[in-house]
């Protein structure tokens, strides 16, 4: 993968936690009262980060996938905003299990993500406590962001410059492994080559 390759992002998490509407807010700057919140979406955005212009591929699952759809979505993507619903404990307890599967798809590699807890304009419906984000946000060793779609409250496009960092990030190392790795094998086959004539 080139650095000038499309970042790849994935929004998962349960029904009607907000994915699509954190993507519209964070692509216009707006929030959108009627629209499916069922319908799966691609989004191709161009944004300026650290003085470097990146593409982005953001993938809205809209929590409708079946097994085999998620596997696909799992493996296309690079960085994963997991989100939940402050309001909805149901949706915050679907966020280890689905960093499992998300591990087990993706091993031997670790996973890059960011936890979101959406619909922080809600608070007096809240069922999920900021601590407790916190709290899982350290066990999934993850940033961790409280925001809302409808409002904007929160920092939504950090979250995806952020997320956009880190797999930027992730990608220049793989790189400069898999260049030392090569070079190693290279050196290795020059020795055997080598061992193998002064034999």
């Amino acid at each position: 993968m080139r650095k000038n390759d499309p970042t790849r992002l994935s929004m998962l998490g349960s029904d009607a936690v907000g994915t699509g509407a954190l993507v519209v807010r964070f692509l216009t700057k707006r929030f959108i009262w009627e629209y499916d919140p069922t319908l799966e979406s691609t989004y191709r955005h161009q944004a300026t980060i650290d003085d470097e212009v990146v593409t982005m591929e953001i993938l809205d699952t809209a929590g409708q996938e079946d097994t085999i759809q998620r596997e696909g979505h799992m493996r296309w993507g690079e960085g994963f905003v997991l989100v939940y619903d402050i309001t909805d404990r149901g949706s915050f307890e679907e966020m280890l299990p689905l960093k499992n599967i998300l591990d087990e798809i993706k091993k031997p590699k670790n996973v890059t993500l960011i936890l979101v807890g959406n619909k922080a304009d809600l608070d007096h419906s809240r069922q999920v406590s900021t601590e407790e984000g916190e709290k899982l946000a350290t066990e999934l060793a993850c940033a961790f962001y409280e925001c809302s779609a409808c409002t904007g409250e929160g920092n939504i496009t950090e979250i995806f410059y952020e997320l956009c960092r880190e797999v930027r990030r992730r990608r220049m190392v793989q790189g400069k492994t898999r260049r030392r790795s090569s070079t190693t094998h290279v050196k290795q086959a020059i020795n055997k080559m080598l061992t193998k004539i002064s034999s």
